[in-house]
């Protein structure tokens, strides 16, 4: 009798899948190709998993999306698509003018993208936001540019630790390094509704690659140019591989970048796949061949380590002679 594929225990046990027979009531789940023992509990996004005879049994709480924008190009949609797309002009990060309601919607997201090295890769330089009131995310720090008569949209803004956080009353959050990378919050009554780079919040990661006017594709460039603010803005027409540019800085990048999949993350990799988050790393720190290498290299690893975090595994990667943070300083 088997509660996981193995070799057959005696009547009324079950396989463990670890070698040995339990009772029915003890059998493990196994999750990201990890064990976890009948009780264990697993944090998934917003809700909590707990392993009952071998199946879980998980609560189910509809969870506000987050979307990610990092480094060279770097996007992790709604739905956890990963991609790169490298264009050099403002693009519609996210927004509710979608579809049916284009002049209805309530926010856009805009990110304005630049050059971030001689190899072509680009970097988000600013972010906007347009809730009615407009507002400007660059140089460390953000300012109101515009405000509507008559606007009912609140916002708030606050510092934790390196973060810049803008919440609004209608449910949007964005959260900056003041760096290259910005995390897009919505609450769930956006799912569906939105559009842009970040994907349609709908749970469903394969139609992610919706175009402007609507249409799904399979291609990034095609996707990422089709939501460009300026029709004079260059379409991007090839993936940029800075590390066939800059064969010289890979071997650097790839030993710089090893600590994602070293036993320091090791908690992390059952829960996070680091592969993506590796590749892109050896992306930035072969592109970033015009000053800030180690920026370029921090950014990365920082990114994979906040989705650790997201999914219960903190780790403590941060060395005195690896992205060191003066805390005195911040404090």
């Amino acid at each position: 009798t088997e509660c996981v594929s193995g070799c057959v225990c005696p009547e009324g046990l079950f396989d463990n899948g670890r070698g040995g027979c339990v009772e029915q009531k003890d059998c493990p789940c196994i999750h990201n190709n990890q064990w976890y023992s009948s009780g264990e509990k697993i944090k998934v996004d917003c809700n909590t998993c707990t392993c009952q005879k071998g199946m879980w049994s998980c609560t189910d709480h509809v969870c506000y999306g987050t979307c990610m924008i990092y480094g060279s190009g770097h996007y992790i949609t709604f739905d956890g698509k990963f991609y790169d797309f490298d264009g050099n002009c403002e693009y519609v990060a996210t927004q509710d003018f979608c579809g049916d309601k284009k002049s209805s919607g309530s926010f856009s997201i805009i990110t304005e993208n630049v050059p971030c090295g001689t190899t072509g890769v680009t970097c988000s330089k600013a972010i906007k936001m347009f809730l009615g009131v407009k507002l400007k995310l660059e140089n460390k720090e953000f300012k109101e540019i515009q405000r509507d008569v008559g606007d009912d949209v609140l916002y708030w803004n606050r510092t934790v630790g390196l973060y810049l956080v803008i919440e609004t009353s209608n449910d949007v959050m964005l959260i900056w390094d003041k760096k290259t990378m910005v995390f897009v919050k919505l609450g769930p009554h956006y799912k569906g509704k939105v559009c842009g780079l970040c994907g349609n919040f709908d749970d469903k990661s394969n139609n992610d690659f919706t175009t402007r006017s609507g249409l799904q594709v399979t291609s990034a460039l095609k996707f990422g140019n089709s939501w460009k603010q300026s029709p004079t803005c260059p379409d991007v027409t090839e993936e940029i591989k800075p590390c066939d540019l800059k064969p010289h800085r890979k071997s650097w990048a790839e030993k710089e970048c090893s600590i994602i999949q070293s036993e320091v993350f090791k908690i992390c990799h059952s829960k996070v796949d680091p592969m993506p988050f590796y590749e892109a790393c050896v992306h930035d720190a072969c592109s970033c061949d015009s000053g800030g290498d180690c920026e370029c290299f921090c950014s990365a690893v920082a990114a994979y380590a906040q989705e650790c975090t997201k999914a219960e595994a903190c780790v403590f990667w941060r060395t005195p002679d690896i992205c060191p943070i003066f805390c005195d300083y911040y404090n």
